[in-house]
């Protein structure tokens, strides 16, 4: 069996002397490993960096083995080894899809949206609030949405200020009441509305970090999240 498509490079681990077992996103199948001969040589260590945009080509016996890579570069992105802001929010999307999704199901919003995340934070742009909104994306495709749209409390569409932790739906500051210190905060940004400060994105990643953390890892998976997350968050507040 045989398939190609581009992807992006998420882990790379030794396997035996001179191979290596790559997981990769394709917008087609999705996560994937394969095994790359050679893959272990100084050659193919600057192709198989993490967050490098390959074109993959895999072989296998039957479509459940782990088979075969062979592998060309597409895209570096070297250039975020020199940013070390970029270097964690790359190692962060890259950490959280290796970890998040499962195996050989596609996503082709999610591998768009991780693509131009990964192109933003090469670029040196202002990437941090698309990171956030890469992160509601996340928890979306993988049947976490949160809805925002409107009060869950009154159906108001204004004013809308915490999201619940049980619902993961959204709650107008009039409608909160004694129950606003228990609710999650919910920045504009997190809305897609206007700039974002500091404070604004350290509020949506306590919001969107904690459905990561409690409904996606601990309760669907049974595991804490990778730790890249928690360096990028600390790396955002300095």
């Amino acid at each position: 069996m045989e398939w190609r498509d581009e992807a992006v490079l998420l882990s790379v681990r030794p396997h035996g002397e001179t191979a290596a077992i790559l997981d990769v996103f394709s917008p087609q199948k999705g996560r994937h490993a394969g095994v790359v001969r050679g893959g272990a040589s100084r050659r193919m260590a600057p192709v198989l960096q993490p967050g490098a945009q390959l074109d993959v080509i895999w072989r296998g016996r039957l479509d459940e083995h782990i088979g075969t890579f062979t592998v060309e570069p597409l895209r570096s992105r070297s250039a975020v080894l020199s940013d070390r802001l970029a270097l964690a929010g790359l190692n962060a999307v890259c950490g959280l899809l290796k970890f998040a999704l499962p195996e050989r199901e596609p996503h082709l919003a999610l591998y768009a949206a991780s693509v131009a995340l990964l192109d933003r934070m090469e670029a040196g742009g202002d990437w941090p609030v698309e990171y956030l909104r890469w992160e509601l994306l996340l928890l979306e495709e993988l049947g976490f949405g949160l809805d925002l749209g409107s009060c869950a409390v009154s159906g108001v569409r204004d004013d809308l200020a915490y999201v619940s932790p049980k619902s993961g739906r959204a709650v107008a500051r009039g409608a909160a009441g004694d129950w606003a210190d228990r609710l999650l905060p919910l920045p504009a940004c997190l809305l897609g509305q206007g700039p974002a400060s500091a404070d604004d994105l350290a509020a949506g990643l306590r919001t969107t970090g904690y459905f990561l953390d409690y409904k996606l890892a601990r309760e669907l998976l049974g595991r804490q999240l990778p730790p890249a997350r928690d360096r990028l968050v600390e790396a955002l507040r300095r």
